[in-house]
């Protein structure tokens, strides 16, 4: 049974389709890839697999079990991890508490233990720290645990975002163009980590508009342009389809994007 399963998703702006009619799966273990040039359509995949947006039709599966009118949070419960394109940063507060929110979907004690410091409580504190410590030790943020999120370069600032999705031990990775922005070095560190955690068995799903980095690290990858897809297979496949070169030389003007 595949990670995830999407079938025949669509979703419109404005009477415009940004999707329409796309299907794919993810296998156990995969780390499948989903390219396309700008307006393709791929940031509105990447939100109705995470639950940020709900399809005007079509389904979307997590090991067998429906969940396109899931909210994001009940979606983070199944443990589905996300990491945006954009540092989504909890300012004033350190590195290590930043990796330790991402605990928060797998904690049992609530509220009145935390206030009545009760024993079930502490031991639950105790675990959060220990895993946020490996968790950070993994992704190489060890040296600045104490060092004020905020203050990290962008490179370190996605690899702390990695650390804190992998904190609430997802069993389905989303990652929305990790790449971007980042110099050559950052690309290759984050790669390198990428290409580790997939080695490890870790499934993922890699939305990127660099073709040369998930060509790089995929399994499989899917491409999309206006809203379809025009190409699923290899990365060396993909990369030698005339229609993806096209799609990525240049559009035929006048059409309408996708988003």
């Amino acid at each position: 049974m595949p990670v995830v399963q999407a079938e025949r998703l669509a979703r419109s702006f404005g009477g415009v389709y940004a999707l329409d009619d796309v299907s794919m799966s993810v296998e156990h273990g995969e780390l499948r890839g989903v390219i396309g040039p700008n307006g393709a359509g791929k940031s509105t995949l990447f939100n109705l697999i995470s639950g940020h947006l709900s399809p005007d039709r079509g389904t979307v599966a997590y090991h067998g079990r429906r969940i396109d009118r899931l909210a994001p949070h009940e979606r983070a419960r199944l443990r589905m991890s996300i990491v945006f394109q954009a540092a989504r940063l909890f300012r004033g507060m350190t590195v290590l508490e930043n990796v330790m929110v991402g605990a928060h979907v797998w904690t049992r004690h609530g509220f009145g233990a935390a206030a009545l410091r009760l024993p079930r409580h502490r031991r639950e504190e105790h675990e959060i720290r220990y895993r946020a410590e490996a968790t950070i030790e993994r992704v190489g943020l060890s040296a600045w645990a104490q060092t004020p999120a905020e203050s990290l370069p962008l490179g370190q600032q996605r690899s702390l975002q990695v650390a804190r999705a992998l904190c609430g031990e997802p069993e389905l990775l989303l990652l929305d163009e990790p790449a971007s922005g980042l110099r050559a070095g950052e690309k290759q560190a984050l790669a390198t980590l990428l290409g580790q955690l997939k080695a490890d068995g870790l499934t993922m799903m890699l939305i990127e508009h660099d073709v040369a980095f998930v060509c790089g690290l995929a399994d499989v990858v899917t491409v999309l342009d206006l809203g379809t897809v025009i190409a699923e297979g290899t990365p060396e496949q993909v990369r030698r389809d005339p229609v993806v070169i096209a799609a990525y030389i240049g559009k035929e003007a006048g059409r309408a994007p996708g988003r």
